[in-house]
């Protein structure tokens, strides 16, 4: 009779590479489907809207603009001024409007700062650096100009919004809004390609649709029919400002239609969430452009910024490029991934989100801390965007 030990010591043979495969297809599964998890833990809740995570943003945003106030009145630290400045109080504002609109009940809390908020983007410190480049010529001075200054959109908009919400809405700034969306609906029908100039022969087809956005929402709030220039604009946009090959909006033009910079998946974001207020349809064709950029890995999504046989560095609208990768237009496809309801993509976008952005709790204030101020108002506005915006 043989010894049995033979086919022992085979069995401890095989048993070692044995458990080191195991090992590896566990690590390989806990690699893949951990973090996934971890990250996409909150995305259903903030597609949903949940009342949670949406306050904590939104709290967030009234300590910043609680905190701005105090510094302004008293003198005591630097406030945000220029483009981030504008961009930031704009899109605090728009977030809590969007806010209200989806909460009635929180609008006592909330309308009051967002009003702030818009009002504060109207100072002239935030656009400095436009009137700069219009050698002195302030757009908001001087409405009557045949220059574009569509950066003034960015203000309207938010004013637009905060107008539709607060019922106690100054009629100083009612006033002022309203001469501003004369001044565009002017201008904007006389143009041939649909687009105005934010610098001195440089058109972006982002702002303009923040302008046929501010347009749009001041009819709402008016009931003044807007309805010729919007057209005019959204046949000019399918016509004129978007890439055939790549469905993308051109970053950069002349007035005259003229390219001046490849079609990029930042503007277009920044875009399809503008013309969600103006266009639903136009809206939706921009986002079907961006999400064709989508990249995705174990569960995770991200935006690549240039179309395909384009390429480029990243800059201030895209952000850093890795790997070609948009850190901004990852960000700017939440919205019309939510408003649109591709809940599929906007989990896996919002997981690329928290990874980076590094979601925090602090008391009953939510903040993602990587973003900064500029990142969690931008947030706010994208996380709430919805269905509703252009009725």
């Amino acid at each position: 009779m043989g010894s049995p030990t033979g086919p022992v010591r085979r069995l401890h043979k095989f048993r070692r590479p044995l458990a080191i495969v195991i090992g590896i297809v566990v690590a390989v599964l806990v690699a893949g489907l951990l973090p996934r998890w971890w990250c996409g833990r909150d995305a259903d809740e903030w597609y949903r809207g949940d009342p949670a995570r949406v306050r904590g943003l939104a709290e967030e945003m009234v300590a910043f603009e609680t905190e701005d106030d105090h510094r302004r009145a008293t003198g005591a630290g630097e406030t945000l001024a220029g483009m981030w400045g504008l961009l930031a109080h704009q899109m605090t504002a728009l977030g809590l409007a969007q806010v209200c609109l989806e909460h009635p009940e929180w609008r006592g809390r909330y309308a009051p700062i967002m009003t702030r908020a818009a009002a504060k983007s109207l100072l002239p410190e935030m656009r400095a650096e436009f009137t700069a480049a219009w050698h002195g010529q302030d757009g908001l001075a001087d409405l009557d100009s045949p220059n574009g200054h569509a950066y003034l959109s960015y203000p309207a908009l938010a004013l637009g919004m905060a107008r539709l919400v607060d019922p106690a809405f100054p009629p100083d700034l009612a006033f002022q809004h309203d001469a501003l969306i004369t001044s565009y609906e002017r201008r904007l029908l006389v143009s041939p390609t649909g687009l105005l100039d934010t610098f001195p022969g440089e058109a972006y087809p982002t702002d303009v649709a923040a302008v046929a956005a501010a347009i749009a929402v001041h009819g709402r709030v008016t009931g003044a029919d807007h309805t010729a220039v919007l057209a005019h604009w959204a046949q000019r946009v399918r016509a004129v400002q978007i890439d055939r090959d790549t469905g993308l909006v051109l970053q950069r033009m002349g007035v005259d239609g003229r390219m001046h910079d490849a079609p990029r998946a930042s503007g277009t974001g920044l875009a399809a969430y503008f013309a969600g207020f103006a266009d639903r349809a136009l809206a939706e064709e921009l986002a079907t452009g961006l999400f064709r950029q989508e990249r995705s890995v174990l569960g995770f999504s991200a935006i690549h910024e240039y179309g395909d046989g384009y390429d480029g560095v990243g800059d201030m609208d895209s952000g850093p490029l890795i790997l070609g990768i948009s850190v901004s237009a990852t960000g700017f496809a939440l919205a019309p991934a939510r408003s649109f309801g591709h809940r599929d993509m906007f989990t896996r976008l919002f997981r690329t989100t928290d990874l980076f952005g590094l979601s925090l709790r602090s008391g009953t204030r939510l903040r993602f801390a990587t973003g900064g101020v500029i990142g969690n108002a931008l947030l706010l506005a994208f996380l709430t965007s919805g269905p509703e915006l252009a009725r």
